[in-house]
């Protein structure tokens, strides 16, 4: 168990890096360009980690189409609009924002898997959303449209928590990558077309790849961690993203975050975990880890 620990850990932390590596490209490409890259990047890296009964031949080949294609739009709206967020507002307000997904998670389970929420758990919900106003603290401090991307994705990783849910049992993972990654590019490669494209030169198509390896990267990591520890024991993992949203921010982008935003980072980070401490769904009947990343 304290390996898989370890490696989603890790995975986490080459989460953080890859999208610091995207805030960085910031201003240099439009969105859709960036996530055209990224997502051919990472595509090619995990292209080899096929799990070996299955075949990228056949990930078109799914019981519940509908299902599938709906959670792999809603990765690609997130994938865009993370894009936007990373390259327009700090990273701490963005992961902020982003972490109020399992408490989205603990509303959509009532109202679409009608599940059970007990009062400790609508307590949490309660706590991660006082955490967000300090760490955003809106009428006191300007919002961007960043602020709104970043809630949307938080929205559209619940949503795609709560398809995964339903498709564990009857779905290959080569299909749910095989279709994100090829709507992805899809997408992208459309926006890209009605928008602008910029050459990239040699350091910026290094630190595209870098942004897709550590993508990649962070995905074939934690598929490693759920080998070694239950989906219960890896996801309060991810809430380590908070401490690399705040040393990235002010190591690379002078983002200094003052005390009520570590406050508030806090206090969010706790109702996230008390949220995953108090989760009823049985995760080891879910094939993937229901706090996994649902975007590239």
């Amino acid at each position: 168990m304290p390996n898989g620990i370890l490696l989603a850990l890790v995975a986490y932390a080459s989460y953080s890096w890859s999208d610091a590596v995207i805030k960085s490209l910031g201003g240099q490409f439009t969105v859709f360009e960036i996530g055209f890259f990224v997502t051919l990047f990472a595509g090619c890296f995990l292209f080899f980690t096929r799990p070996a009964d299955e075949r990228w031949r056949d990930f078109w080949r799914t019981s519940r189409p509908w299902a599938v294609q709906a959670r792999a739009w809603a990765g690609i709206a997130s994938g865009v609009l993370s894009v936007y967020a990373f390259t327009t507002i700090p990273l701490a307000e963005v992961y902020a924002l982003i972490f109020l997904a399992p408490l989205f998670v603990t509303i959509l389970s009532t109202l679409i898997l009608k599940e059970k929420v007990g009062p400790w758990r609508w307590l949490a919900v309660v706590a991660g959303f006082a955490g967000v106003m300090l760490v955003v603290r809106p009428g006191f401090r300007e919002l961007h449209l960043g602020h709104l991307a970043a809630f949307a994705i938080a929205f559209l990783a619940a949503t795609s928590v709560i398809l995964m849910r339903s498709l564990a049992q009857q779905e290959k993972r080569t299909t749910m990558l095989g279709v994100l990654v090829g709507y992805g590019l899809l997408f992208n490669g459309l926006g890209v077309a009605a928008t602008s494209f910029t050459l990239p030169d040699g350091k910026q198509l290094i630190w595209l790849v870098m942004a897709g390896a550590f993508t990649a990267g962070g995905q074939l990591l934690q598929l490693l961690a759920a080998k070694y520890a239950p989906a219960n024991r890896i996801a309060p993992t991810h809430y380590s993203q908070i401490v690399w949203a705040v040393v990235l921010g002010s190591l690379f982008f002078r983002e200094d975050p003052d005390l009520l935003t570590l406050a508030g980072l806090a206090v969010l980070g706790a109702s996230g975990l008390l949220t995953m401490v108090r989760e009823e769904v049985r995760l080891g009947t879910v094939r993937w880890n229901p706090f996994t990343r649902t975007r590239l």
